[in-house]
This record gives C-alpha cells, structure tokens and sequence, in this order.
C-alpha cells in the first residue's frame, strides 16, 4: 500500500478560489507543479484501485515529496532571506489551518464510516491508527507494524494513507529549524547562500545513503520510516535555492521535462511490490520531479503549457490534496456497504464520487477553513483549536474501542452456548448428510479475540532460561499435574504450526501432556536456503529465520520428546539453494533433515499438512460481506488445495515414525472447500484457521495418533 502528502504551500497559488474551475491566478504560479500534483495523485489513485495493472503508481509519493521540498524551501527562503527571520509560530499555524481542518474531518467521517458499516473487529486498530494519523505519527506505527510477522494479515484501515502525511509534517515541523540553522551559520561564514546550499546537499547524500543502506537491509519499515525520505524533500528544497530564477534554453527545458515526464511514467508502469523501494529505485521518480520542476523554473512559459495547463489537468491538482485524503476510507468502507469486494464498476463509481467529494472539501474547508474564526488569527489561538479538534477524534476513537469491546463479549456468549452442540464446525464433514444445514451460515462472522489461532493458556509460561539464535522465546505448557510418566510433546514451525495450537492444548489439558512449543513466524523451520515470505526477501530476517531454525532444531532433539508436532507455510515460503531444483525438491531434501534427527532422538513426528488456502483464493472478507450467504464463498478443492510440499516430503521419507495428519475432508468435500463449516467460520484471517475451528479439530487430531 503506498500513498502519498499532498499538501499545497501558498506561495505558488491564490489565498482565496472561486468555486469554478476558472480560479484567479497570481503571478508566480506553477501550472506544471499543478499538473505534479494531478499526475501524482492519480498513480496513487489508480494503483490503490487496480494494484495489479498499474503496479507502480506508489511513486506517486515520491513526486509529492520534491514537490513539498521545493515549495516549503522557496516559502521559507524567501522570509529568511528577506528578513534575517523566521517566525516559527506563524509558519506552524499556516500548515495547520492549511491541512488540519480537511484531514481531520476526513478522520472524523471515515471514523463514523467504520461504526456503522465496518465489522466490529477493526475499529480498536482503526482508532489506533485515526489517533497516530490525528498525531502525524502513523508512518512510525506502520514501520513497527511491517516488522512484526502478527501484522501481516492485518486488514487496512481508513487511516492507513496518513503515513505520507506524517512524514511531510514531520519534515514541516523540522526543515525551518534546518534551514534557519544554516542561514545564521553562514552569515557568520559570509556565505549564507552557499552554506544553505552545502548544508541541504550533506542532509540529502547522507539520506540517500541511509535510504539506499537501510531499505537494502530492512525493507519492509524502510517504505514508511522519516530519514529514509528526507533526501526526496531535499532534492526539492536545493533546486528551489539553486535555480531560483534561472531559466534554461528553451530546447533545454523542453529535454528536461521530456526526460521527466518519461522518468515519473516508466516508474509507473515498470516498478512494482517487488522493487526495493526507496532506496536507489527512487532516484528515477525523484529526479523525474525534479527535473519537471527545474524545466519550468524561471520561465512565463512552461514546457508543454497547453497541456500541463488544461483545466481538467489543474482542477485534480487544484483538488488533489482532498482526493487523497477521501479516496482510501472510500475504497476501505465500500465493499462493506455493497456487501461484496469491489468489481471495476465500482472502482470507477468511488472515483466519481470522490472528486465532487474533494471539489467540496476544497471549496468549504481546504480554501474557506484558513479563515474560520474558530482557528483564530493568532498561533497560540490555531494551536488550541488543534487541541480541541485531536479531542474531538480522542472521543470518537475511544467511542469505537468501548463499542468494539462490547460487540467481542455478545460474540464470545454466542460462541460459548454453541459448544458442545453435535454437528458443530468440522464435525459436520465429511459426514454432513446427517447433518442439517451443514453449509449454513456462521454462528459468528467477525472474528475477535475469542477467535484467535494465536491464544495461549493459563498453564502456558515462557522458559527464560530457554535463549538461543533466532528464537524469540519457548514456551511451556505443563499440564501434567506433577506426574513424573507424563507425556512430552512439542509444537514447532511457523504460524501455520501455531494455528493448531488450541487443537494441541485441548489436547495437552486432557491427556495431562507437558506441551513445549516454539515457533517462527513467516518463517520455514527446515534445513533449506530460505529466499523470502510471500516472495519478498529481507536478507536480516531471512538469516535470523534459518539461525532460528537450527536452534529449534537442537532444542527438540536434545529434549527428546514423546511427540513432535510441525507444519509450515511450505506453499509461500520460498526457498532457493542455487540448485536450480524446484521449491517441492528442495523441501523433500531439506525436509526429512530435521525430521530424521528427531526420529533418531526417539520422537515421532506428526506433521500437519496444511488447510486450504483462504486469502489466496478468495477475498479473505468473504464471510464477513457474505454472513447469510456463506456459499458464495466456497471454491474449487482443486483451486483451493494445490500441492503442499509437506505432504510430497512426509511420503517421500517413508518412515514409520513421521507420519502425516491430514484433515482436508473437514474442510472439502470432494468438490468444493468451504469458508464457514458446520456454523463455524473456518479462517480467523487470509492464511490462519479460527482458533474456535481449530479447537474443534481436536478430536479428529486424537484420532490419527
């Protein structure tokens, strides 16, 4: 998911705009950055509408950044420079009546939007999210949250666009003080202009540098985290003191926006999820901006001004700041209101929407907010309106957490009166002809704390003195109630292992086990060459992930245990050894490597081959905007169950103490797999059992023991 700032600075456009597309222009105005910002927002746009056909209009971010740079540098030179001043206050409390007043009444709506249309379980993260945003910190919760394997699977709130903005007013709030340092810094160096220039160059290398070093090695928070970023704002902020007025040849500007132009297009089109982004991938984008920028620098006339300057091209960049805050909460909420995921009738329908939406927004609160009395003339006034209106988001994102708690306790009663019931979750297959109403719908279509895969149990306890290489923690359930004979188990893998933990803890507490379990996310503990999850690669995480594997591996084979229990992800963990050998070949050698030590120890190893797959072949919100029609999302077993290398590897091995549990037919029956049975929701997310469907399992898992 990308997106990007879109907010405009005054300099280079009218305090005030009539309500047509005909606004009144004063002398300085950009139409080419206008027409920036038009293009920008509509890669954005587009690639959060149709992710797989314009893959890589996330760039869109980058070309708002040069741009801010540029216009904020030209702003404040112009004071500094002119007055040997800058008033901090009064700069602070132009950039919140400019874009407080329309993000947070975007936040507000989009909060109420989810109260109303949203499932319950999304509006405690929604309100952390709505705050972070409101605090224009939401880059920095996102950047924790893409380190955190849990957060994978978690679904996109309305708020999730704010990253860029935090990163932009995070540069507001620090590039006056950058810049006003190295302007008195160079006056005592009776060079003022140049060390302005030298200081922004050092701060935009050493960015690029860090961007170049950290997204090589941390990719996934490297997108969202602030010092990754300030190069692209510096890029702009040089060029503004560099060329402030100075024009280039005409032919030379007219290359210059050409090279642009295609610079910002083929990023667009040819970059991807998969390029490793920012780091060096930016430098086009960004230097696509800048170049656009520096063509119609200094000139009456911009390149191309017949066409970055038709008044279709500037009313989106005149509304763009609104189209960007509107659109994500529209795509978010949709497919809730219309109770089935977005088809292109209705991509194109939130964009018709969306621009009127954004027309008024522009008119009655971006343009007239700047002079409602309420935010005052004076800063301490503006900022005390800031207060009130975080206030007022406070309540609305407490409101929703209290009102999420209160749906979870109705949902926990119901899934408690259920228990025990015949027929219930996979009891009702394969068997479901004696079962009435097997493929019906869900007690329960939301799925909350009670549901999760993820739960532990009061007998469960970390070890601390269990600490090895890669391995976050190992935990012990003992539920052997003193006995010396009981049985010792352990649990390992990656969470596709941990999903059948409630299952194994059922299990545990009635056959008095000492369950040990520790297990790796996104992570496939084997002796294999592991490339990336979900095909993206992390080079730090994919090493911590096979020093986390060994270490698990030496753990089980010297406690020896009765039973070990293991699945992984097999299917999207990707593997390569440089052999050439395809995924399953390198998992049935890699494979039976661990296994086989373990057998050696003593253990038998019951490996769990996977469920069918859910987020990968149908929208994994299916349930939820299908609550009374659960067939609806049924799909092809043979779609939804394709080859699991476990399976391939546990055959291969033939040994009589690895033996595989697999429980498709509670899932499928010879045609179809099911999202909801026997009244129970199968999947808690896109790849995760519900931990209540999990439970249930427990006496079919008994079975094959």
């Amino acid at each position: 998911m990308s997106a990007s700032a879109v907010g405009h600075v005054d300099t280079f456009r009218p305090h005030k705009s009539s309500p047509g597309l005909q606004t009144p222009r004063r002398a300085g105005f950009r139409p080419d950055i206008q027409a920036l910002r038009a293009v920008a927002v509509t890669l954005v746009v587009l690639t959060h509408l149709w992710p797989n056909r314009l893959t890589g209009g996330y760039i869109g971010v980058d070309v708002f950044f040069v741009i801010s740079g540029f216009l904020i540098t030209s702003h404040l030179a112009k004071e500094i420079f002119g007055t040997g001043t800058l008033s901090l206050a009064r700069f602070y409390a132009r950039r919140i009546k400019r874009l407080l007043p329309a993000a947070f009444i975007v936040l507000g709506a989009g909060t109420l939007a989810v109260a109303i249309w949203v499932p319950y379980s999304e509006w405690q993260p929604t309100a952390r999210e709505v705050m972070s945003s409101a605090l224009y910190v939401e880059n920095w919760s996102l950047a924790g949250q893409s380190i955190d394997y849990s957060a994978i699977n978690n679904q996109a709130t309305i708020a999730q666009h704010y990253w860029s903005l935090s990163v932009e007013e995070q540069f507001y709030f620090l590039w006056p003080l950058v810049l006003f340092g190295l302007y008195r810094l160079g006056a005592r160096l009776g060079a003022r202009r140049r060390t302005l220039l030298a200081g922004m160059a050092l701060l935009c290398v050493a960015s690029l540098v860090y961007s170049i070093i950290f997204t090589a090695d941390n990719p996934n928070p490297a997108y969202f985290v602030t010092p990754v970023r300030v190069w692209e704002f510096a890029a702009g902020g040089i060029l503004a003191i560099a060329a402030a007025k100075a024009a280039l040849p005409r032919v030379l500007a007219d290359l210059l926006a050409v090279l642009g132009w295609l610079a910002i297009g083929a990023s667009a089109l040819y970059f991807s999820p998969q390029t490793e982004f920012p780091g060096w991938a930016a430098l086009l984008p960004v230097l696509g901006a800048t170049a656009v920028i520096a063509s119609g620098t200094g000139r009456t006339r911009v390149p191309f001004h017949p066409l970055v300057a038709w008044k279709p091209v500037q009313f989106v960049g005149d509304v763009s700041y609104s189209i960007y805050l509107w659109h994500w909460p529209m795509i978010v909420v949709a497919p809730y209101i219309l109770l089935t995921p977005l088809n292109s009738w209705a991509k194109i329908c939130i964009i018709a929407l969306c621009v009127p939406l954004a027309w008024l927004t522009k008119v009655f609160v971006e343009d007239r907010g700047k002079s409602w009395k309420v935010l005052g003339r004076r800063p301490r006034t503006t900022f005390l309106s800031m207060g009130a209106g975080l206030a007022i988001l406070a309540v609305l994102a407490v409101g929703i957490t209290w009102g999420g708690s209160l749906q979870e306790s109705r949902a926990e009663a119901v899934q408690a009166q259920q228990m025990g019931r015949p027929c219930l979750g996979p009891a009702a297959l394969p068997a479901q002809k004696g079962c009435a109403n097997a493929l019906g719908p869900a007690a329960v279509t939301v799925m909350g704390p009670a549901n999760r895969y993820y739960a532990s149990a009061p007998e469960c306890a970390v070890d601390p003195t269990r600490k090895a290489p890669g391995v976050k923690s190992v935990t012990l359930c003992d539920f052997s109630g003193g006995r010396k004979d009981a049985p010792t188990v352990w649990l390992t893998g990656d969470s596709h292992a941990e999903q059948w933990k409630p299952a194994l803890l059922v299990l545990a507490k009635k056959d008095h086990w000492k369950l040990t379990y520790s297990l790796l996310g996104g992570c496939p503990v084997a002796d294999v060459s592991f490339s990336g999850y979900h095909g993206k690669g992390d080079p730090a995480a994919n090493a911590a992930c096979m020093a986390g594997a060994r270490s698990v591996a030496n753990m089980i084979a010297a406690d020896k245990p009765d039973k070990v229990f293991y699945s992984i992800f097999s299917r999207k963990e990707m593997v390569d050894d440089g052999s050439g050998l395809s995924q399953e070949a390198q998992y049935d050698a890699g494979l039976p490597k661990f296994w086989g030590r373990w057998t050696a120890a003593g253990s038998t190893v019951y490996v769990m081959a996977d469920p069918p797959l859910n987020g990968y072949v149908r929208d994994p919100r299916c349930v939820a905007l299908n609550p009374s029609r659960p067939l609806n999302c049924a799909v092809p077993r043979t779609t939804a169950q394709p080859a699991d290398p476990l399976v391939s590897a546990v055959r291969l091995m033939k040994s009589s103490r690895v033996k595989l549990i697999d429980l498709t037919d509670h899932f499928c029956d010879a045609s179809r797999c099911y999202a909801v049975v026997g009244n129970v929701a199968v999947y808690y997310d896109a790849d995760h059992l519900n931990g209540e469907f999990s439970k249930l399992m427990a006496p079919y898992i008994e079975r094959q023991l």
